[in-house]
């Protein structure tokens, strides 16, 4: 499925509360103060941390691919009487009448691009926004296989108005040599004794830092660190990482 497509209707009013964290804002933006502004985030979704940001008065726009999310971003920005620009468009066709010192995804959402193809037509777009001192972060990660016995489990939270809210993976499919991994998840909403689930498959495709640092090449981006969460150099054998990208020479 369509990133797309799929954050719309049930999974977009589930989203924000059975996302199992949020973004840390200081992180993207001491980020954004070191790099300059202007600043983009892409896959924005719902505005985390990119509402945090505009909080903090940072000149920060958003981009992302999901009509139904970026509504909701605005709806919470009006709610928090904040002012926000963003934009619906995909991140290989990204194609915007501006570029920016800073440009960054909030989490691993670079995976959600089906296949090598696709990330790198999304890192020539970075390449062709970032200003000539500009700088990218790109967190990545590996995902590990659901064990069987958490197939079917569902992650639960009551709402403020008594809905009770769910997910859970049903089934998953790996392939290792292709680096994808697909997930069937199981949403579902349980008010006033009325059921609604819909049901979405998840696709994760993942990198190896060889592979992605030979996507950047290609794009026209050099690497200039790969990072851990707090900003420290990563492991060589951490899956959990962020590629810090320039403008290559």
């Amino acid at each position: 499925m369509d990133p797309a497509d799929f954050y719309t209707g049930l999974v977009v009013e589930l989203y924000s509360p059975l996302k199992s964290g949020h973004e840390d804002p200081e992180r993207y933006a001491r980020f954004v103060l070191d790099s300059g502004e202007p600043a983009l985030e892409l896959g924005c979704g719902d505005g985390d941390p990119l509402l945090a940001l505009r909080a903090l008065d940072l000149d920060v726009e958003g981009v992302d691919s999901s009509t139904d999310m970026l509504a909701r971003c605005r709806e919470l920005a009006a709610q928090e009487g904040l002012d926000v620009v963003v934009h619906h468009q995909r991140m290989e066709e990204l194609d915007l009448d501006r570029c920016y010192r800073s440009i960054f995804l909030a989490g691993p959402t670079f995976t959600l691009l089906p296949d090598d193809g696709t990330a790198l037509a999304a890192l020539r777009r970075i390449r062709t926004h970032l200003t000539p001192d500009g700088t990218a972060l790109v967190p990545l990660f590996v995902p590990t296989p659901t064990p069987s016995e958490q197939l079917g489990r569902a992650r639960a939270t009551t709402r403020e108005d008594g809905a009770l809210l769910s997910v859970a993976v049903t089934t998953e499919e790996r392939d290792e040599v292709a680096r994808v991994q697909r997930s069937t998840l199981r949403y579902e909403r349980v008010l006033d004794g009325l059921t609604t689930v819909d049901e979405r498959v998840w696709t994760i495709h993942w990198y190896t830092r060889d592979g992605f640092r030979d996507l950047a090449r290609a794009a026209g981006l050099e690497v200039v660190e790969v990072q851990d969460d707090e900003g420290r150099p990563a492991a060589h054998d951490a899956s959990d990482v962020t590629f810090v990208l320039r403008a290559a020479r």
